[in-house]
């Protein structure tokens, strides 16, 4: 018996992982081959091919589809609706399913609702990408990115609020909600642990 819940409508292909405490919802369709964590939910209407890793405590909203070559780390938020490529530069009459690029979401990073991730990107820890946005080249940690294509704005905390520096230069701020403390050097966004 799973140890996840999976709603009847749902298509789980034998084969697939799926760890604890996840929810497969209405109309989901998951392959053979995904490898996907504990505590996930997959929201209407996903989809999420064979060559794909989702991690731990991941949410993919309504709508979304998670195709071959894409890789979530832990705790990536997917908005309703967005959307991602695995080819670069598709064509209906010639295949290219040997031309696939990689595509990694790291740690904690946020996908607005309706943005496109265009293959081949790393999208860095805790990044913030806006609604509607298209990225279309790698995006730094806490890096808070909008419009099309995709330019940085600013930068967001690890809470999902937006810091008050400038996107390049030096600087450090708290977060007002956790304290966390971050250090601005350059074009370069960390967090600076406690001691």
């Amino acid at each position: 018996m799973a140890d996840y819940y999976q709603h009847p409508s749902a298509i789980v292909d034998e084969g697939a992982q799926i760890g604890e405490s996840s929810r497969v919802w209405h109309f989901v369709h998951v392959c053979a081959g995904a490898r996907i964590g504990k505590g996930v939910s997959l929201g209407q209407n996903v989809f999420v091919g064979n060559k794909v890793i989702i991690g731990d405590d991941c949410k993919v909203q309504n709508n979304v589809s998670v195709y071959d070559n894409v890789t979530l780390e832990e705790g990536v938020f997917c908005g309703p609706s967005m959307v991602f490529t695995n080819v670069y530069n598709p064509r209906s009459l010639i295949e290219r399913k040997d031309q696939y690029r990689d595509t990694l979401v790291k740690k904690g990073a946020t996908l607005g609702a309706n943005c496109t991730v265009v293959c081949g990107v790393t999208i860095g820890e805790y990044a913030f990408v806006g609604a509607g946005a298209v990225i279309n080249k790698n995006v730094p940690a806490y890096a808070l990115m909008v419009g099309v294509p995709a330019r940085q704005i600013g930068w967001m905390s690890e809470f999902g609020e937006q810091l008050s520096l400038p996107v390049q230069g030096e600087g450090q701020v708290n977060c007002p909600h956790t304290g966390a403390k971050y250090l601005l050097d350059g074009t370069v966004l960390s967090k600076v642990e406690a001691q």
